[in-house]
């Protein structure tokens, strides 16, 4: 299978924009991911709305090296979904030449999501964005079949759908429901591995998703069967982030492991 690599935000998330444009170019990828907006409050992110010497460096390192951002964090919706608030984040990810945005979904009453989820595919529309809804076991949509539901019933033509494997594993997601994933809802996927022990915790899977992800191969996450269950050939967003390993390794030679554990299990297929 022939694919395109992103190095995700996650891996190296102390690498500010220019920073992991340069990385991702010293390790082998075509593109990487960037963090606008924390995860959660006070959480790390490069808001480049309000940095404007930081976004004149981003777009100089992409001219430089031929990196380019591919994917963008992260927009969620909840109860008090305000969709003004994020046209400066739409301005500057058509800046970027971004193609796609990691979407969230926290409100847990269905059709406001869903009339929520619609108005922002329509708002990204014009900057050439796709809204790509990623399902995790801790948020309201909560597995496969959820964002299913949710992208089918919006019906915009830039939805989409992000299968992150450990969420995959750990959502209990069927290997069907992937199968019925329409190709143009495929924007990219996020790749790693995970232990087949799996925390039964929400603050033990968040934990596990955000600090201690394997390398492809090194789990017990089918990823083979995953990738051959996508209906499309993805780009690939390496997001394999492990606190103690990097520690032992440094940033760029786990970036390079990452590379190459991918494309080992995905090259073949």
């Amino acid at each position: 299978m022939q694919a395109s690599y992103s190095i995700a935000q996650l891996t190296a998330l102390d690498f500010s924009p220019p920073e992991i444009i340069e990385l991702a170019a010293r390790t082998g990828y075509d593109q990487a991911g960037v963090r606008l907006l924390p995860v959660a409050p006070g959480a790390v992110a490069y808001p480049l709305m309000d940095d404007a010497r930081m976004l004149r460096e981003t777009l100089a390192r992409m001219n430089d090296t031929g990196v380019k951002v591919f994917d963008l964090e992260l927009i969620r919706l909840d109860a008090q979904f305000d969709l003004q608030r994020y046209l400066p984040f739409f301005e500057v990810g058509a800046q970027l030449g971004a193609k796609a945005v990691l979407v969230a979904g926290d409100d847990p009453e269905q059709g406001r999501l869903v009339e929520h989820y619609a108005r922002l595919c329509d708002a990204m529309q014009p900057f050439g964005l796709s809204a790509d809804l990623e399902f995790m076991p801790w948020t309201a949509v909560n597995d496969l079949a959820s964002a299913l539901h949710i992208v089918e019933q919006a019906d915009r033509a830039n939805g989409g759908i992000l299968v992150d494997a450990l969420h995959f594993d750990r959502s209990d997601s069927r290997f069907e429901d992937l199968q019925r994933i329409p190709a143009q809802w495929l924007h990219y996927a996020q790749i790693c591995d995970g232990p087949a022990m799996r925390p039964d915790t929400h603050e033990g899977l968040i934990q596990a998703a955000r600090c201690g992800r394997l390398l492809p191969g090194e789990g017990d996450i089918d990823l083979a069967r995953i990738w051959r269950s996508l209906a499309a050939a993805v780009p690939v967003s390496v997001e394999i982030p492990n606190d103690r390993r990097v520690a032992q390794v440094g940033v760029e030679a786990w970036a390079r492991e990452a590379l190459a554990a991918a494309k080992a299990i995905i090259e073949p297929l």
